[in-house]
């Protein structure tokens, strides 16, 4: 149903659509280093996100990242488990202002553990706003809603959540682009790497 209402929202927002704003692209490969730090865990790793624009108004992107929990107070059957998440959606970016854009965004996600050897299935939905000062820095914030399935008797539920993330742009193509994102319940989870536009 929420997947749904934000497809029609997407829908009625096309008769009105312009290209992005000034000085933000929907075109880049990213890596970063990863970290959760949360009670009873304390994880890190590494990640790699991408985008690509469709048309003016529409991107794909995806993200996928690897980390070991190696402090988690038997959170998990192990006290040294990896972990994996990625996803691959669409998102919908439409001019506000000159250099603001109203991004909306949903996306199939996969959370696989290594230890249990288990993984969940499940989907994300995500709007805000992204705005570019000038040519050299940019932020975004974003609320969203993930949800996954339940499998073998565990359920991880679902949560509210909200992400925010700059990136410092050295010249048009190279820059370093930090992200942080914390759920209803307070886990963080925050990645920081360098970002190549395009």
């Amino acid at each position: 149903m929420k997947t749904s209402l934000l497809a029609l929202g997407l829908l009625a927002a096309l008769p009105f659509a312009a290209s992005a704003a000034e000085n933000l692209s929907y075109n880049f490969v990213e890596g970063d280093y990863v970290r959760t730090p949360t009670e009873g865990r304390d994880a890190d790793g590494w990640g790699v996100k991408a985008s690509y624009a469709i048309a003016p108004n529409f991107h794909v992107f995806g993200d996928y990242s690897k980390q070991n929990a190696d402090d988690n107070n038997n959170v998990f059957e192990n006290t040294d488990s990896d972990f994996q998440q990625w996803g691959v959606g669409v998102g919908f970016n439409h001019e506000i202002a000159t250099s603001t854009d109203f991004v909306a965004r949903v996306a199939y996600r996969k959370l696989d553990l290594d230890t249990p050897n288990i993984n969940f299935d499940g989907y994300s939905v995500e709007a805000g706003l992204r705005n570019a000062f000038g040519e050299h820095f940019e932020v975004y914030a974003l609320a969203g809603y993930e949800d996954f399935s339940k499998k073998r008797g565990i359920d991880i539920g679902d949560n509210f959540y909200g992400r925010l993330g700059a990136q410092v742009k050295f010249n048009q193509n190279w820059g370093i682009n930090g992200d942080i994102r914390m759920d209803g319940d307070g886990n963080k989870e925050w990645s920081v790497g360098p970002r190549f536009s395009w």
